[in-house]
C-alpha cells in the first residue's frame, strides 16, 4: 500500500456546459490511497491519514494536481514521423503522406522500433489507455501490444483491414484480414490489460465483402472493440455515398454489415444527422473527439452538444499523425476553440471529463478506470502547475481550480506531466 498526498481532481459524471459541481470532486489538500495496482480511497488527507497503517509509505506531491490518467479514443501510432505534414486535406493528405509512411511497417524491426518510441510519448503526456490504429501488417499489431504489455499499460489496437482504393502494397483481402484478426484475438485479446480492435480502416478502403467478413468476426467475439473513421470530411461522404447506392448513410454502411454495436468506436463523426445520431445511440456507438486533426486538415467542427444530447458516449482523440500532438491537454485545448467557434462552451472539468471518465465510458471500460471510485485501477497523473515559467505565473493568479486547470489545460506541455502512474507504478 502506498499513498500520495496533493489536490486531487476526478470526475464522477459529466459536468456539462454549466460545469455541475455535483459532477466532480476537488480535494485541494486530498490523499490517493492505492494498493496492489488499485484504488483504495481518495479524500481529504487529514482524515485518511489518520485511518492508514502507520507503515504505509507516503509520497508528498505538495502543489501539483493529481487527476485519473488520460485516455486517447483514437490515434495511430504507424504516423508518429508524419505529424505536422504541410498542405492537404483528408484524401489527399492519406496519399500523399500516410500511405507511405505505412508502408515502411513491412519491416518487423521498424514497426517495434516506432512502437516503443510511441508508447514511450503516450507516457510521457500522461496517457494511460489509448485506442490504436495499426497498419495492414499483422506484425505492427504485435509491435504496439508488446511495448505497451512492457509497461504494464491498458491498450487496445488492432491490425488495419484494407483491401481496395489504397497501394498495392497495403492490401489484405476478406480472408486474410479475417484470418489475421482472429489469430491476432486470438493471441492478444485479454492478456494483461490489453484488448484488441477490429479495425477497417474506413469504408472506401473496405469492399463489402471485407465489411461483411469484419462483421461476422465481429459477431464471434462480441468482447473485442470495432474502432474505425466515420463522415469524416465531405469528399470521402460523397465517394462513400457513390460506393454503396443502398446505404442511407455513411454510418449505415457500417449498420448493414454488423459493425454497429456497443464497443464500437467512431473517429470523428462530423457530418452526419439525427438519424445517424439516434442510430448510434440505440446500438451503444461510440464517438471519437479529434479535434486537432479536425482543424489541421480542415476537416469540420464536432458537435458535442447534439451527441451528448442523443445519448451517446464521447471522448477525447489526438488522431496522430492527421493530429498535431499527442498530449491530451492540448486536445482538450483545440477542443474548447472547436466548440466556441460553435457557441458552445467547453469547461475545464468537462475537457477533464472528455479526457478521463468519458473516453473510459466510449471505451466501455468505465468499470475500470477514467476516476478515483473504489476498486478502479490506478492509472493517474500528477500535474505539475510550475512545469514552465508561464504556466507557474498564470496558475498563481487564479483563484478556484476550475480556472487553474483551465489555464494548464491552454498553455500545458509535456512539462507540466510530473509523473504518470501505471496500475500504482511509476512508469514517468
Amino acid at each position: 500500500m502506498q499513498a500520495l498526498r496533493a489536490s486531487i481532481l476526478h470526475c464522477l459524471a459529466d459536468p456539462g456546459e454549466e460545469s455541475n459541481q455535483s459532477a466532480y470532486e476537488y480535494f485541494a489538500d486530498g490523499l490517493l490511497v492505492v494498493d496492489e495496482g488499485h484504488i483504495v480511497d481518495a479524500g481529504d488527507a487529514t482524515q485518511l491519514l489518520s485511518e492508514l497503517p502507520s507503515d504505509t509509505a507516503v509520497i508528498d506531491y505538495a502543489g501539483k494536481l493529481i487527476v485519473p490518467g488520460f485516455i486517447d479514443c483514437h490515434v495511430h501510432f504507424p504516423q508518429l514521423d508524419i505529424i505536422g505534414s504541410y498542405g492537404a486535406r483528408l484524401l489527399d493528405w492519406l496519399n500523399r503522406y500516410a500511405f507511405p509512411a505505412e508502408e515502411k511497417f513491412a519491416d518487423p524491426d521498424y514497426a517495434h522500433e516506432v512502437a516503443g518510441v510511441f508508447i514511450d510519448e503516450l507516457l510521457t503526456n500522461g496517457t494511460t489507455t489509448a485506442l490504436v490504429f495499426g497498419t495492414v501488417h499483422p506484425h505492427s499489431a504485435d509491435a504496439v501490444f508488446e511495448a505497451a504489455d512492457a509497461k504494464g499499460m491498458r491498450l487496445i489496437a488492432g491490425k488495419v483491414l484494407m483491401d481496395s482504393n489504397c497501394p498495392e502494397a497495403l492490401r489484405d483481402d476478406a480472408e486474410t484480414g479475417y484470418a489475421d484478426s482472429k489469430a491476432l484475438i486470438e493471441r492478444w485479446h485479454g492478456k494483461g490489460r490489453l484488448g484488441y480492435a477490429i479495425t477497417p480502416r474506413f469504408a472506401l478502403t473496405s469492399s463489402p465483402e471485407q465489411l461483411a467478413a469484419a462483421g461476422r468476426l465481429a459477431s464471434e467475439y462480441p468482447d473485442v472493440w470495432i474502432h474505425t473513421h466515420l463522415a469524416e470530411n465531405m469528399e470521402e461522404v460523397d465517394e462513400i455515398a457513390r460506393l454503396f447506392p443502398d446505404s442511407r448513410s455513411y454510418l449505415d454502411v457500417y449498420e448493414q454489415h454488423g459493425l454497429l454495436r456497443t464497443r464500437a468506436v467512431f473517429a470523428h463523426c462530423l457530418h452526419m444527422d439525427d438519424d445517424d445520431r439516434a442510430s448510434m445511440s440505440v446500438h451503444g456507438g461510440a464517438a471519437a473527439f479529434c479535434p486537432t486533426s479536425n482543424l489541421f486538415l480542415g476537416s469540420g467542427l464536432f458537435d458535442l452538444p447534439a451527441f451528448r444530447d442523443a445519448g451517446i458516449r464521447c471522448g477525447l482523440g489526438t488522431d496522430v499523425g492527421g493530429g498535431t500532438s499527442l498530449s491530451l491537454l492540448k486536445t482538450a485545448s483545440e477542443a474548447y476553440k472547436v466548440l466556441h467557434l460553435q457557441e458552445h462552451a467547453l469547461p475545464a472539468t468537462r475537457a477533464l471529463y472528455l479526457a478521463t471518465l468519458g473516453a473510459a465510458e466510449a471505451l466501455y471500460l468505465e468499470d475500470k478506470i477514467g476516476n478515483f471510485a473504489s476498486g478502479k485501477e490506478a492509472d493517474f497523473v500528477v500535474l505539475d502547475f510550475e512545469g514552465s515559467s508561464l504556466t507557474a505565473r498564470r496558475t498563481a493568479a487564479a483563484e478556484t481550480i476550475e480556472e487553474k486547470l483551465f489555464a494548464l489545460i491552454t498553455l500545458a506541455d509535456d512539462r507540466n506531466i510530473a509523473a504518470t502512474y501505471v496500475n500504482g507504478v511509476n512508469v514517468r
